[in-house]
């Protein structure tokens, strides 16, 4: 597993609408995805993840519904809407764009 590495601002949301790309998902499941996918480099705490879900779905990229677990625990479960799609297609760009100059940056002597 990987140290764990602070997020860079501004990359959380784009973790986030890619997790719930393929399907919907509760907050702690995505904390987990993420956590999961990166091998541990990125952990993603309660304090920062709930507010950027909060932030997502007030732009409309994202819907929640709440439902309760076979346990009987109360939770909300999120998914893309179609602006959240289009979104993540953006930001996919944008990030591709970032990890090209960076790459040049470092690559020149």
């Amino acid at each position: 597993m990987a140290q764990p590495t602070e997020i860079l601002k501004g990359t959380l949301a784009l973790l986030i609408l890619r997790t719930l790309e393929l399907e919907p998902r509760h907050g702690v499941s995505i904390a987990d995805r993420i956590e999961q996918i990166t091998k541990g480099t990125f952990s993603v705490k309660a304090g920062s993840l709930f507010p950027a879900l909060h932030r997502l779905e007030q732009e409309g990229f994202i819907t929640g519904e709440w439902s309760v677990t076979d346990a009987g625990r109360r939770v909300k479960s999120y998914r893309l809407t179609t602006a959240g799609r289009q979104q993540l297609i953006a930001e996919k760009k944008q990030w591709a764009r970032i990890v090209s100059a960076v790459g040049l940056v470092l690559d020149t002597d």
